[in-house]
C-alpha cells in the first residue's frame, strides 16, 4: 500500500528591506553602479532645488496674494460661504473614513493635516485686510481637523449607511453650487456673479463638474454606440467622433462665443456655466471610448450565459457587463480625469481667471514681480501635482482592491 503525501504550497515570504535592496538595486555590478550614479544625481538636484526654495527664492507674490490664488475676486464679506463648504467637506470626509475606511482614511488624515499646516503658516493669511482678522481665520482652519474627527466618530456607528453617505455627497455638490452662486434679491445669500469666481476655487469647480457630469454621460454614449438601434448608434457615434476630432480649446470657444448666438434673447448662460458645459461634453466623448473599450473586452459567452439564465438585455448590461467593463478601464478613466483637471488651465483662453490665470495676473500687477515667475509657477505646479497625484494614488488603491490586472 502506497501512501501519497500531499503538501500544501505556501506563498513565498516577503523580502525584508536588506533583501529588497540587494535584489532590486545591487543585484549586479552594473545595477550597483547605476544605483550610486542615480543617487548622486538625485542628491545634487534636490540639494540645489531645496537651497533655492528655502534661501534664494522670493515668495512675496504668492504670500501677498493667497486669497487671489484661493478664490479669485470672490467678495471678502461672502467668504463665509467658502468656509461653510470646506467645513461640510471636512465632516463628510471624516464620515466617509468611518464608514468606508481604507484609502479614504489616508485622504481624511491628509485633509486634516493640510488645514492644520495652513493655520500654522508663519505669515498673514489676509495681508492688509481689516475685515477678516487673521486669528479668526486660523481658528477656522483649526476647526477642520476637529470636524474630520467628529465625522469619523459618527461614521464608526451603525447610524450612517453607505448609500445614505453617497446621497450626502451628491447633496453637498448641489449645495456647493447654490452657496457659491446665491440667489437674486436674497438678503442672506445675495447672488455672486460667476465672473468673480477664480483661482483654485474655479479650477476645482470646472474639474469637479466635468468629472461628475461626464462620467454618466460617457457611459450612456458608450452604451448608445454599442446599441443595436441604428439611430441611437448613429447619433452617439457622430457625437463622439465630432467632439474627439477637435481640440478642447475649440470646444471652449464655441461654448463661449458661438453658443449664445443660438440661444433666445431672454436666455443667457454665463461664461463659467458655458465652460463647464463645454468641458463636460468634451470629457464625455473620451469617456465613452474608454468605456466602449471595456465593453468590448467582456467575452460574449458571459452575455449568452446571462440570457440563458433568464436575464433581460438591460439586466445583463447593468449587472454583468457594465460592472466588469468599468473595472477593466479604471486606469483609463482616472487618466481622463487627471487630464481634465489639468485642462482647466485652458479656461484662460475664454476669459476665466482660474489658477494659472491668477498667477499671470499677479505677475503683471506689479513690475517688481515680473522676475518672480519661477516662484509663482512652481507654486502652481506643486498644487496641480498634489491633486493629480491624489487621484492617481486613489486609482492605484482601487485597482489593488478590485484586483485589476490580476488573474
Amino acid at each position: 500500500m502506497t501512501t501519497i503525501q500531499q503538501t500544501g504550497s505556501q506563498p513565498p515570504a516577503g523580502l525584508n528591506p536588506i533583501q529588497w535592496l540587494k535584489k532590486n538595486l545591487f543585484s549586479t555590478w552594473f545595477n550597483t553602479l547605476l544605483t550610486f550614479v542615480s543617487a548622486l544625481v538625485i542628491f545634487f538636484v534636490l540639494k540645489g532645488l531645496f537651497t533655492w526654495v528655502l534661501t534664494a527664492a522670493d515668495w512675496t507674490p504668492v504670500v501677498k496674494n493667497l486669497k487671489l490664488f484661493a478664490v479669485g475676486q470672490y467678495p471678502i464679506e461672502e467668504m463665509w460661504r467658502v468656509g461653510t463648504i470646506l467645513a461640510i467637506v471636512s465632516f463628510l470626509m471624516g464620515l466617509s473614513w468611518g464608514v468606508w475606511g481604507g484609502t479614504v482614511r489616508t485622504f481624511a488624515i491628509a485633509l486634516a493635516v493640510g488645514f492644520t499646516l495652513i493655520a500654522l503658516l508663519p505669515f498673514d493669511l489676509y495681508p492688509g485686510n481689516e475685515n477678516q482678522p487673521d486669528l479668526i481665520l486660523r481658528l477656522g482652519f483649526i476647526a477642520h481637523p476637529i470636524l474630520v474627527v467628529m465625522g469619523y466618530s459618527l461614521g464608526r456607528t451603525s447610524v450612517v449607511k453607505s448609500r445614505f453617505l453617497l446621497g450626502l455627497w451628491l447633496i453637498s455638490f448641489v449645495l456647493t453650487i447654490l452657496l457659491l452662486r446665491g440667489f437674486e434679491g436674497n438678503q442672506i445669500l445675495p447672488r455672486v456673479a460667476t465672473g468673480l469666481w477664480g483661482g483654485l476655487l474655479l479650477t476645482f469647480l470646472l474639474a469637479l463638474v466635468g468629472i461628475v457630469a461626464s462620467f454618466p454621460i460617457g457611459i450612456l454614449l458608450a452604451l448608445g454606440r454599442w446599441s443595436s438601434l441604428p439611430m441611437v448608434k448613429l447619433f452617439c457615434t457622430l457625437f463622439i467622433e465630432l467632439v474627439r476630432g477637435v481640440p478642447l480649446v475649440t470646444i471652449l470657444f464655441m461654448a463661449s462665443i458661438i453658443l449664445p448666438l443660438f440661444l433666445p434673447e431672454n436666455l443667457r448662460i454665463d461664461r463659467v456655466m458655458r465652460a463647464m458645459l463645454g468641458m463636460t461634453l468634451f470629457a464625455a466623448a473620451y469617456m465613452a471610448e474608454n468605456v466602449r473599450g471595456g465593453l468590448q473586452a467582456i467575452p460574449k459567452g458571459q452575455i449568452e450565459a446571462a440570457h440563458a439564465v433568464g436575464l433581460t438585455g438591460s439586466q445583463t448590461m447593468l449587472l454583468i457587463v457594465l460592472p466588469q467593463a468599468l473595472r477593466i478601464v479604471i486606469p483609463a478613466i482616472v487618466g481622463q480625469f487627471i487630464a481634465l483637471f489639468m485642462d482647466t488651465t485652458l479656461a484662460i483662453m475664454v476669459g476665466l481667471v482660474e489658477l494659472l490665470a491668477v498667477g499671470k495676473t499677479v505677475l503683471n500687477s506689479n513690475p517688481a514681480w515680473l522676475l518672480k515667475d519661477k516662484e509663482v509657477y512652481l507654486f502652481i505646479a506643486v498644487l496641480f501635482w498634489l491633486f493629480t497625484y491624489s487621484m492617481s494614488y486613489a486609482s492605484h488603491k482601487l485597482e489593488v482592491a478590485l484586483g485589476v490586472g490580476k488573474r
